[in-house]
């Protein structure tokens, strides 16, 4: 479970970190040989960022 952060530079590096994760996962997959399961998670991935960059600038 991941640790409240409430200092919004530390909320900008955590988002910095989770589309930096997402786009070496982007970079390692094989798009011929890209499962559901992959682009499934790479969608979820996206709307976890989509949504951590609404908080982030309600908290700004």
């Amino acid at each position: 479970m991941e640790k409240s952060v409430y200092e919004p530079k530390e909320q900008l590096n955590l988002l910095y970190g989770k589309m930096e994760h997402l786009m070496s996962m982007l970079d390692s997959i094989e798009p011929e040989e890209a499962g559901v399961e992959e682009i499934d998670r790479i969608i979820e991935m996206l709307d976890e960022i989509e949504n951590k960059c609404k908080k982030l600038r309600t908290n700004i």
